[in-house]
């Protein structure tokens, strides 16, 4: 049985599986037929540029000018040396929707080719986007924000939970539940995202900011790290906390204090308990959005 790590670095299911693929050879290129006689198939067509659309559910939202004028001379020098994955399109009979390869088809156009290699698939909304989201995540050309939004589609369009995402592009649960919270954030802090002045770790941090803005614009002045940002979004309610311990801490049995240590050792979180006549609480403390999800996923497995 493969480790949950070798499957994370196989990225889930990966685009084979999703495509159907019986194996990860390439498929053999034919001569391509004119284009209202290119079906379905595993075979490589030679497809007029033209004909080819934008894909409706490309999650990716920016390219970097400097890499699409790169890959164009080597284009230009070389051609398409691998395919793109298209289908037909669902509104214009005899035409393509772009499913994955959008920058080799952008390339191929400022290289001022007139047609370009495709394998035409029959592929559901849901598919497509699946498809594109594993594709871009493989190669790591998103950025968080655009990834979280890949995410939000498939669950509000298609029903997927986080589990099931987990296992389409090879990451944990609770990677893609922190990745989702980023969508929370406000619109400035969103374009430092997709601008990539900010990484997620930055942004994850900045979840728990009382100004995240604010904090955002700090840390890309400054350049700070993701724990220098971490250890600012903190600090507001830091003081507090402490000043209260102290008093709380006198006034609990050994009793509660062996359950308190009990429950941190089973948890591994600080965990408080406060009484208060017959009733009272229980606080637990977590150091960032990973261990509140792990917090979460363990207190609600046994319901499901």
């Amino acid at each position: 049985m493969s480790s949950p790590e070798a499957k994370r670095r196989n990225l889930g299911r990966g685009l084979d599986a999703l495509l159907g693929a019986s194996d990860s050879s390439p498929a053999p290129a034919r001569t391509a037929p004119a284009p209202a006689e290119v079906r379905p198939g595993n075979d490589i067509a030679t497809i007029p540029i033209g004909d080819i659309h934008p894909g409706r559910y490309q999650p990716r939202q920016k390219f970097d000018e400097d890499e699409l004028d790169a890959l164009a001379e080597s284009v230009r020098a070389k051609g398409i040396l691998q395919p793109i994955l298209v289908r037909p399109h669902p509104d214009k009979t005899g035409e393509f929707e772009l499913v994955a390869g959008e920058r080799r088809w952008l390339a191929a156009q400022r290289a001022q080719l007139h047609d370009v290699p495709a394998i035409v698939r029959d592929l559901t909304d849901k598919d497509t986007l699946e498809i594109g989201l594993v594709e871009n995540v493989q190669r790591q050309d998103l950025s968080p924000l655009e990834e979280a939004e890949g995410y939000k589609r498939l669950v509000d369009e298609f029903s997927h939970t986080q589990e099931t995402l987990a296992s389409i592009v090879g990451k944990s649960r609770s990677h893609v539940a922190n990745t989702m919270r980023l969508l929370n954030l406000p619109d400035e802090v969103k374009t430092h995202l997709l601008e990539r002045r900010l990484t997620a770790g930055h942004a994850r941090a900045l979840l728990t900011a009382d100004d995240p803005a604010a904090l955002a614009r700090r840390i890309v002045k400054q350049g700070l790290s993701v724990r220098a940002a971490e250890k600012l979004a903190g600090e507001a309610g830091k003081p507090k906390r402490q000043r209260a311990a102290p008093a709380a801490q006198a006034d609990k049995d050994t009793d509660t204090l062996a359950l308190e240590r009990e429950l941190t050792e089973a948890t591994g979180l600080k965990v408080a308990i406060q009484h208060r006549g017959e009733s009272g609480q229980v606080v637990i403390d977590y150091g960032n959005l990973e261990q509140l999800d792990d917090l979460i996923s363990r207190l609600v497995r046994p319901l499901t």
